[in-house]
């Protein structure tokens, strides 16, 4: 049944394109995080500067979240996806000209607007997010919503896996500027396949509410709905404190003792462990308890994180981030349901821009609570204290949260 309704799903065009769209602007992101995050930690040779990545992204998607959404309920959904894709395109631009050795700037300099460009990325995903979320619904019945956004998340996946170790791979035999240019196209290719979908994406109506309040009724949503508040605060806290994506140039360098390449497979291993359990998902039967399942695989997540921060070898470390991964990436699937099943159409900007706040800036202000714990304990405690925290969530979600644990997917 399930296998039936994929190649049913497939048969929409404007779903396909915007599958492509996702596809090619994270394989150029994914490839950028790479190359900047080496790039970054072989001028300052500091960890802290690997954390402010994470920071110099997480401040403006987090000021512009609320509105986003907002926005996201009354404007063209598309039309705002595509001006985001222009600004990510050349925000990508400007790093390309920051990183340039055909520039002759300072060290200090070169630093400083790196994090200036991947500033100005960090508005443009700020609004991208709540847009993309909303549209999904405008793009198949709501008996494939489930479905639709579980190939979404496989397809993001997908392209973490790729994009990181192409990434390593293109920079470490032919350079940073070459490896710009394939990045420049592939965000070129997104543009042209959102151009490609179709539909109607003007907002419902709405009624005539001042911004303050329908911002306001957004957040009630979330904080009076149970199952999403405890789902959101799970993976908030598990990412927050157990990410180790941020580290990954120090392992890689300092730690494993492998170059840009072996970056490329330790970035792309938690995503390629994702693809193959995401897949998994999209042809089986519907988990039917997605609570107790979500606090399982948490707890899992967690155990990784301090096997891969204890590990010498460069081969288990790239196992336990795989196996990371794999649970995360049920972790995702099962949050998207939740998310896509629990909101109204008129409310869908909104909760993502608050499901924003919560998971998407997490990764990114996750990465600076990493820099900054690296730069106190030392690089190997920090993570070991980052899975502890995470099992500790975990046990006060297993104590606390009953709605989530008692909520059920039916087939």
């Amino acid at each position: 049944m399930q296998i039936q309704s994929a190649k049913l799903l497939f048969k929409n065009t404007s779903f396909r394109s915007f599958l492509a769209t996702r596809l090619f602007i994270t394989l150029g992101f994914q490839m950028q995080a790479v190359i900047i995050g080496w790039k970054l930690y072989d001028l300052t040779h500091n960890a802290f500067s690997l954390g402010l990545i994470g920071l110099a992204e997480a401040i403006p998607a987090l000021s512009v979240a609320l509105y986003a959404g907002h926005l996201a309920d009354i404007r063209n959904k598309k039309h705002i996806m595509l001006l985001c894709l222009i600004g990510l395109l050349l925000s990508s631009a400007g790093l390309f000209a920051s990183t340039s050795s055909l520039l002759e700037l300072s060290t200090d300099f070169r630093v400083k607007l790196i994090y200036f460009f991947i500033f100005l990325s960090g508005i443009a995903r700020g609004f991208y997010a709540p847009s993309s979320f909303s549209l999904i619904p405008r793009l198949v019945p709501r008996e494939q919503l489930a479905q639709a956004g579980t190939f979404n998340s496989t397809t993001w996946q997908f392209a973490a896996v790729v994009g990181p170790a192409s990434g390593g791979l293109i920079y470490g035999f032919w350079g940073i500027q070459v490896t710009f240019l394939f990045i420049l196209g592939l965000m070129s290719l997104s543009l042209f396949f959102l151009s490609r979908v179709k539909g109607d994406f003007t907002p419902h109506p709405q009624p005539e509410e001042a911004l303050s309040l329908r911002l306001k009724e957004g957040i009630r949503f979330v904080y009076t709905n149970k199952v999403i508040l405890s789902a959101l605060s799970l993976d908030l806290f598990s990412v927050l404190f157990g990410g180790v994506t941020a580290l990954l140039p120090i392992f890689a360098n300092e730690i494993l003792n492998t170059g840009p390449e072996g970056l490329g497979i330790l970035r792309a291993a938690p995503s390629l462990g994702a693809v193959i359990s995401m897949g998994l998902i999209g042809v089986l039967p519907v988990i039917q308890l997605p609570g107790k399942v979500l606090i399982r695989v948490v707890f899992g997540f967690g155990i990784c994180m301090i096997a891969f921060a204890l590990s010498e070898s460069f081969w288990l470390s790239v196992f336990f981030l795989f196996l990371s991964g794999a649970l995360d990436g049920i972790s995702v699937v099962i949050r998207s349901n939740i998310l896509q099943l629990q909101t109204p159409d008129h409310m869908r900007g909104r909760v993502s821009s608050v499901n924003t706040m919560f998971i998407g800036s997490s990764n990114e202000i996750g990465a600076f609570e990493s820099g900054l714990a690296a730069k106190l304990l030392g690089t190997i405690p920090s993570v070991i204290f980052g899975g502890s925290m995470t099992l500790l969530v975990v046990s006060i979600a297993q104590w606390k949260a009953d709605a989530l644990k008692k909520l059920r997917f039916d087939n």
